[in-house]
């Protein structure tokens, strides 16, 4: 009796009609004097394959199958198709020497299967995780707040074990991006492991998961970072970058052991983020007057001062950026290199190297600048280096790790500097913190709480800006909404204080004083302090007193030195 087997009769039936199709696929290459490929026995490139999104190549019949450098390989259905030539012209436009490759309809079809295999990221080398800009743009435009973020880290957590990772991580950075994150914790317990970002300064949870994937991820970010996979019980750092559309994004990576494995914190340094304009600080009025004329003269040293994620660095970019001129030549030396400005030499310090900020910048002082920027003084030796540079003709901005404007001096002083010059190099000393500002979107008018009269008497009996001619009865909140993720609060502003060197500070601080001291001396100076500034703030509507008092000292003492503040936004 004889068996008729179905299956393996479609199998061979299949494999003629491959055979034929790649038969004639070859036969019109030669025709159209192109070459051919047959894609069943050639691999497919994703970082090609990305660079044609999948609706066009669909549409198109094409497919970026090959890349080496800028060269690279397209498979085409047929050479006369105009979209085909549309799109390998669009390539060419971006720079790539495109080769077209002729093959049949099955081998596209291989091509495109691939894009299932695409995150929104995959890593290309180490060092660089590439997302594509269709797919970042869909992301922007999906993710609308934390709970989107987390439906879709869900949604990667059911895939298969080889796309899973590469998705989350793909989704995890696209999300910070997407919220404005400025960090990304992963922090792993017994049971779970919880993702939260840093949003505004305050860490949000947005999601638990398995200590499985955990594991994966970690050592897909640590090979991204170039930091050693086998070594789990000491602190790493390193970086890596995002690369969408132009635009490097660089993602600072630290590892510290923990009791259920390594802490993981990703610090995103994204150049919009400090582009900020000087006019949209939060500088107020009078004192934003000083700034501009103290940043347009030929030497001293502007210092700002206060915690790690204070602002520092975007109000010194700012500087550079508005006095920024082909005439001047300005030179910067950071740790690290957070924004690349046009037009100014930027260097990074390597301690590994011994290139350190006193080294650097006795380098910088033989280039023949006009402009200096230290991205922070940490020691004696860059400090006088420094402030010699003010003192011989050029323009320094530096920052200080002191909590007040007053505590700059005394820093100083500490770090082996001579009194009787500190006041001649240093026109202004600038302190400065980050509140969260009221969510447009959901904020109201409420009278003000009758415990907080007394501090808003206090401020408006010293300062009185002409709008609040009368004791001001309401103040405003947000209670959350989805716009700002239920938290009341989008977006940072500044909240500043300063103190110039005049005679009187002069004086004092050539006696050694103390914070209260100089504190005292320059109240004649009429600059709003940090709590002034503040109140000022929530009285316009800007911030709200719990947001106020979270980072700076209200306590109603006239007297108060404001260094035992709790230390900011880390």
């Amino acid at each position: 009796m004889i068996q008729f087997h179905e299956e393996k009769s479609n199998l061979r039936l299949n494999e003629l009609r491959r055979k034929e199709e790649e038969e004639l696929a070859e036969i019109l290459s030669k025709k159209y004097e192109v070459p051919y490929a047959d894609l069943s026995r050639t691999p497919i490139n994703t970082d090609a394959l990305r660079l044609i999104p999948e609706v066009d190549a669909r549409a198109n019949s094409i497919a970026a199958f090959e890349i080496l450098g800028k060269k690279l390989s397209v498979a085409v259905l047929s050479p006369n198709n105009q979209g085909s030539k549309d799109q390998i012209k669009t390539l060419g436009d971006k720079g790539y020497i495109v080769s077209e490759i002729m093959v049949s309809h099955l081998s596209l079809e291989k091509a495109w299967e691939r894009y299932k295999e695409i995150s929104f990221a995959m890593e290309t080398k180490a060092g660089a995780l590439d997302i594509s800009s269709e797919e970042i743009q869909k992301l922007t435009e999906n993710v609308k707040s934390v709970e989107d973020i987390k439906k879709l880290i869900q949604e990667a957590l059911s895939m298969k074990r080889a796309y899973r990772v590469s998705r989350v991580l793909v989704i995890i950075m696209a999300g910070a991006l997407s919220t404005k994150a400025s960090d990304v914790h992963i922090e792993p317990e017994e049971e779970y492991t919880g993702i939260r970002y840093r949003l505004d300064g305050v860490l949000i949870p947005i999601i638990q998961f398995d200590n499985e994937t955990y594991n994966l991820l970690l050592s897909r970010i640590k090979l991204l970072s170039g930091l050693k996979l086998n070594v789990k019980e000491a602190a790493q750092d390193g970086r890596f970058s995002i690369q969408i559309f132009t635009n490097d994004i660089e993602i600072r990576t630290s590892l510290i052991p923990g009791a259920y494995g390594e802490s993981i914190v990703m610090r995103l340094l994204n150049p919009k983020s400090l582009t900020v304009p000087l006019e949209e600080l939060g500088i107020e009025p009078r004192l934003f007057k000083i700034l501009e004329r103290e940043i347009e003269r030929p030497d001293g040293m502007i210092l700002t001062t206060g915690p790690t994620g204070s602002g520092k660095t975007t109000t010194l970019y700012s500087f550079l950026r508005r006095i920024q001129n082909p005439e001047y030549k300005i030179i910067t030396i950071e740790d690290p290199v957070e924004y690349h400005l046009p037009g100014i030499v930027q260097t990074q310090v390597d301690d590994k190297k011994g290139y350190t900020f006193s080294a650097g910048l006795r380098s910088v002082l033989r280039q023949d600048p006009d402009i200096i920027m230290v991205g922070e003084i940490r020691d004696g030796e860059t400090a006088a280096t420094a402030i010699d540079a003010a003192l011989t003709g050029h323009l320094v901005f530096s920052t200080l790790h002191t909590n007040n404007a007053a505590g700059a001096f005394p820093r100083l002083i500490d770090l082996g500097m001579n009194p009787k010059v500190l006041t001649s190099a240093i026109h202004v000393a600038l302190a400065q913190r980050l509140v969260r500002k009221l969510c447009p979107v959901c904020i109201k008018e409420i009278p003000i709480p009758e415990e907080r009269m007394p501090l808003v008497n206090e401020v408006l009996s010293t300062i009185r800006p002409e709008e609040f001619k009368e004791i001001p009865t309401k103040v405003f909140v947000s209670p959350g909404c989805l716009s700002c993720n239920n938290t009341g609060f989008k977006g940072r502003i500044g909240v500043y204080e300063a103190i110039l060197s005049d005679s009187t500070i002069e004086s004092v601080v050539e006696q050694n004083p103390s914070e209260r001291e100089i504190k005292a001396a320059a109240k004649p100076q009429g600059i709003y302090n940090m709590k002034q500034d503040g109140v000022i703030k929530v009285l316009r509507g800007v911030t709200s007193f719990d947001e106020l008092e979270r980072v700076v000292d209200l306590g109603l003492e006239p007297d108060l030195v404001q260094h035992t503040e709790d230390g900011g936004v880390n």
